[in-house]
């Protein structure tokens, strides 16, 4: 595994910039790039971003899937895909077809399922065992938990399936998440954290913490965008 950390006053710029370059780079390489992303707030407007400077990118050779959700319907405040239709897919034109959402609305454990055998099929399409992804997007709570992986929930051990329900006690919810399988398979991992992440979590995390999941991500690259 290798490691980079970006540490940048121009956040926004400089991740909308790295995610289009590795695009380029794997569409260059394998003529087709499979990115998933992440929620929240800090994404937001590096997804805008993209789809502002993105004119070139050949959308109908990209695939696209979350790396988690709520288990809300699509049209919902909260939801993860809602937020990447606003600020992406819809200004940037992408095709249905490139875009693999979670099923939010639907029973988690059903969700969950669909969405594994949906990502599976793509994997045996392509002669593979796991679904590679060339770039997962991840981000960082306050609690360490990196896409719905939160400290001591079941997900957190899961060793064979790829996507799970997790139930979250502190949140009392469902949410709907890749795990560490799916993940670490990725041929890279970026974390998006901006500058109101607390400083002392970050360096617990980059020095290998494991009581916070998100130090367990050992993709075979992992770059750190940390807003200053």
């Amino acid at each position: 595994m290798s490691r980079e950390i970006i540490r940048t006053k121009k956040f926004v710029a400089d991740a909308a910039n790295f995610i289009v370059g590795l695009a380029h780079k794997a569409l260059a390489e394998r003529n087709e790039f499979r990115i998933a992303l992440s929620g929240g707030n800090t994404p937001r407007p590096v997804y805008s971003e993209i789809a502002r400077i993105a004119h070139d990118l050949p959308w109908e050779r990209i695939l696209i899937t979350f790396g988690d959700e709520r288990c809300v319907p699509p049209d919902e405040a909260r939801s993860n895909f809602r937020m990447a239709s606003e600020t992406l897919f819809v200004p940037a034109a992408i095709p249905e077809k490139s875009i693999i959402r979670m099923r939010g609305e639907i029973e988690p454990q059903i969700a969950a399922q669909e969405y594994q055998d949906h990502v599976d099929l793509l994997a045996t399409q392509r002669g593979e065992a796991i679904y590679r992804h060339d770039l997962i997007l991840l981000g960082l709570g306050d609690d360490g938990h990196t896409a719905s992986l939160f400290p001591g929930t079941a997900a957190v051990q899961e060793t064979l399936r790829r996507v799970v329900a997790n139930f979250v006690p502190k949140l009392n919810t469902w949410r709907l998440t890749f795990t560490f399988p799916l993940i670490n398979h990725a041929r890279h991992g970026c974390f998006l954290v901006n500058a109101s992440k607390q400083s002392e979590l970050i360096e617990r995390v980059l020095s290998g913490d494991t009581q916070y999941p998100a130090a367990r991500v050992q993709c075979s690259e992992i770059t750190w965008i940390i807003g200053q």
